[in-house]
């Protein structure tokens, strides 16, 4: 079947899965790998999400995209936050002097995947050339938008090359499933949490300092430092997420450029999201995660605002590796400012539950910016919008204080 979907329809998986990952697997996840340990629970997650691509894979064509929303996106979405949060908690707990490094490196190497995947399947020739016909529709579509006029045998034969191919499209997920149990499940067997720390040293009245302490998610939840950091993530997020999820289309109507060859620049650039969990992790253990925070946020204001105006390809692309930089940056910080907070013991919980802001952004971002594209015909409207919000949570780092021991 051809998949008459509209650019929202087309983001909701990926804001389910989002979701699903962040609020519902990295909650769980952590929960369960305070008490069991990280192994049962990586395994499990890497289970969850290579399933959940094969199944998605095997009936999306035949049941649509309601079994899409629930295999890739609740299933996918829940495998892919257990998996997260477990690597994330352990490194911290192994690396107690360097988390900003340690969870930069983390988050930086869930991000490369996908930097690495979209520079691998676009060079596959059958993919490829279902990506240039999709690409020719949206065209179509765009134009049509606009006021224009074509003909209708031309968007005909542009709907019968992609329908008989669609089988392509659908493989891709089964074979990324595949490859993500092949790869995972032996380097999850591999998990396990570091050997109890040697006290620190003697105190005033002779006691030595615990090896692992830190506030129960009973506490956590009930300090205002806990709100203020996951608002922190929600407004750093969600400007990245919004572009991740609609890149191609975003950039194709900011300079008027085919998508078909916009998509393997973007895919070069996706770079960025990498690079920046590594970067700012690393910054964060020299000026303080409050000050890293405030930076990003400044950042992403100023490039929103012209990326609004950028309508030649290498501005848009540059705007966009600027967000992408920060947003990564946000996610290799974060563990590093939770751990300082709250402690490693229940920081697989406590981390789970300030991650639910990535799902929370992940599903209003993206889903709102393609509501707005489908309504407006352009995506500039919003970016001022998201620019507003991320300059008014530039004073969120500043009031936050490290809770009193």
């Amino acid at each position: 079947m051809l998949f008459h979907w509209n650019l929202t329809t087309a983001t909701v998986p990926f804001a389910i899965a989002n979701f699903c990952l962040a609020a519902v697997g990295a909650v769980c996840g952590g929960f369960w790998q305070d008490r069991a340990g990280p192994r049962k629970v990586a395994v499990v997650g890497i289970s969850l999400w290579g399933l959940g691509n094969c199944l998605a894979g095997l009936g999306t064509p035949s049941l649509g995209a309601p079994w899409l929303y629930l295999t890739y996106g609740v299933m996918g979405g829940i495998g892919a936050g257990m998996a997260y949060i477990t690597p994330l908690a352990l490194v911290s707990k192994w690396f107690p002097d360097r988390r900003g490094l340690a969870g930069g490196l983390v988050t930086a190497s869930f991000a490369l995947g996908a930097f690495i995947y979209n520079q691998w399947i676009p060079r596959l020739p059958q993919f490829h050339a279902v990506a240039v016909h999709a690409g020719d529709l949206i065209a179509t579509r765009m134009i049509e938008a606009a006021g224009g006029a074509l003909g209708s045998a031309g968007v005909g034969a542009v709907t019968a090359v992609a329908s008989s191919e669609i089988d392509t499209v659908m493989q891709v997920f089964v074979a990324s499933g595949l490859i993500s149990l092949l790869l995972g499940l032996p380097a999850a067997w591999l998990f396990r949490n570091p050997p109890p720390r040697l006290p620190v040293g003697p105190s005033p009245e002779g006691a030595t300092e615990p090896p692992d302490v830190g506030c129960p998610p009973s506490k956590v939840l009930a300090m205002p430092q806990f709100y203020l950091l996951w608002l922190q993530l929600f407004a750093n997020a969600i400007a990245g997420l919004s572009i991740i999820s609609n890149a191609v289309p975003l950039i194709a109507d900011l300079t008027a450029q085919p998508p078909a060859s916009i998509a393997p620049l973007f895919g070069t650039v996706s770079i960025f999201n990498a690079l920046g969990r590594f970067l700012w992790g690393s910054i964060s253990d020299r000026i303080g995660c409050n000050n890293t925070f405030a930076a990003m946020f400044v950042v992403q204001a100023t490039t929103l605002v012209l990326l609004g105006h950028a309508h030649d390809l290498t501005g848009a692309l540059a705007g966009i590796s600027v967000v992408l930089l920060c947003c990564g940056g946000g996610f290799g910080t974060m563990p590093s400012y939770n751990a300082q907070y709250f402690g490693t013991k229940y920081l697989g919980l406590n981390y789970g539950l300030v991650l639910s802001a990535w799902g929370f952004a992940g599903l209003i971002g993206p889903t709102l910016l393609a509501r707005v594209r489908d309504s407006s015909g352009s995506y500039a409207v919003i970016l001022p919008t998201i620019a507003l919000v991320l300059s008014g949570s530039t004073i969120l780092p500043f009031i936050t204080r490290k809770p009193r021991s």
